[in-house]
């Protein structure tokens, strides 16, 4: 028979990993609640038209990225990100007539892309909505929800901030006119996607990975230079708020989003630490999104960040549960640490219960899980009603009641 293997770009997340992800996911789910923000869960798979509608017609998540398949009548797409499903499930329940709201998600998301460190087919996200918030206060607040995050996660040092505006419907259009005369010149040199994007949505040209239209797009235009007075107030009061904050920011002036719904700011926390795949968190203002896909206008801010990366740049140990390790020596000890090991979880702790072995192949497996305290007892302990307890960090052995075991070990829960 066959080798059954996962499928390539997906991955089994094996518990050493799983740490690491919930990690990531508690803290952000901790600290979005203390901003205010509820958590939101939609559909794994949507129509695929809100998708089409949200992400464009020429975009590669659309025309090459998105998993479709068809069920009877339905067209059906998993989910390439997150912001489009939430939109459409405020819709949806009719949220609207309570904004502003403050959504946060976590889930898979998929795209049919060529795996690589940090980028698989299915990924996984967390992210923030912040809807009905037309000021620049709100991207202020998302931005520091972001950075917040990643600084609880002990990632401040290794993420940089890069943020511009892409200004209002006004200072885009301007900036198309620009755009086009510049690209123009090049019709011939562009990739075939780019030049269908030409007439399209040149802007998505700024975000293309062909390597020939990098080079063009090095050289075109800015955006920040037909920025309007609006627009230009807009950032300084957002650049402001962050600088207010203490949250370091540096103006990329490439810094762009091709699609039409976006506006004003859009930000990216970046690393060195990954390679190619630097961006770990990004988001930006979409005040054009719910007319995108039918309904009234609705200003918006959020951002997502893969799990995955995040993951990569964690502390492992930072993850690792460390528990209290119960070593009973003695049929007559197994049923007493069996009790306890009841009672102390119940407690609270996390508790690993040895099983078999002598005491050698037990202390051994206290040491490799990185056991707080090893809890022995034995036929002496009993007879004293006592539990020999060594702290594994320093090597010093306490004799315990079990009366006041539980109340002894509560010293360890600071180090957890």
């Amino acid at each position: 028979m066959a080798t059954l293997n996962p499928v390539r770009g997906t991955q089994d997340i094996l518990p050493d990993e799983h740490r690491l992800f919930a990690k990531v996911e508690d803290t952000a789910r901790a600290v979005a609640a203390r901003y205010g923000y509820g958590e939101i869960s939609t559909p794994i798979f949507e129509f695929s038209e809100v998708f089409k509608r949200t992400l464009g017609e020429t975009s590669d998540i659309v025309t090459k990225e998105m998993y479709s398949f068809e069920k009877g009548d339905d067209r059906l797409t998993l989910r390439p990100e997150g912001t489009a499903g939430v939109a459409r499930a405020v819709m949806s329940n009719g949220l609207r007539q309570h904004l502003p709201l403050k959504f946060f998600y976590r889930g898979p998301m998929f795209r049919y892309e060529r795996p690589q460190k940090g980028r698989r087919r299915q990924f996984h996200q967390i992210g923030v909505e912040l809807l009905g918030v037309a000021e620049p206060l709100g991207d202020v607040e998302a931005i520091a929800l972001g950075h917040h995050i990643l600084g609880d996660l002990g990632l401040a040092d290794k993420v940089t901030l890069e943020i511009n505006s892409l200004g209002d419907t006004e200072s885009r259009h301007a900036y198309r006119e620009r755009l086009v005369a510049y690209l123009s010149q090049f019709t011939n040199q562009l990739s075939e996607d780019s030049k269908i994007r030409l007439d399209k949505n040149p802007l998505r040209i700024l975000d293309s990975k062909d390597e020939g239209d990098r080079r063009i797009v090095a050289e075109a235009p800015l955006l920040g230079d037909s920025l309007n007075d609006a627009s230009r107030a807009f950032f300084d009061a957002v650049l402001a708020g962050l600088a207010a904050l203490g949250i370091p920011a540096q103006l990329n002036p490439r810094l762009v989003r091709g699609l039409d719904y976006y506006s004003h700011t859009a930000f990216e926390f970046t690393t060195t630490a990954l390679g190619a795949q630097g961006t770990v968190l990004a988001g930006g203002r979409y005040d054009g999104l719910f007319e995108m896909m039918g309904g009234p206008a609705t200003p918006g801010i959020g951002w997502a960040a893969g799990i995955e990366r995040l993951t990569m740049l964690i502390d492992a140990a930072s993850a690792e549960p460390r528990p209290i390790a119960l070593i009973p020596m003695g049929a007559a000890a197994e049923l007493e640490t069996l009790r306890l090991s009841h009672s102390l979880r119940h407690a609270g702790f996390n508790v690993d219960l040895g099983y078999a072995g002598n005491m050698k192949s037990r202390m051994k497996r206290a040491d490799k899980i990185k056991a707080l305290a090893a809890v022995i007892i034995g036929d002496n302990e009993l007879q004293r009603c006592a539990a020999t307890v060594r702290d594994m960090d320093s090597g010093v052995q306490s004799d315990v009641s079990l009366n006041s075991l539980e109340q002894h070990l509560t010293r360890y829960r600071e180090r957890v």
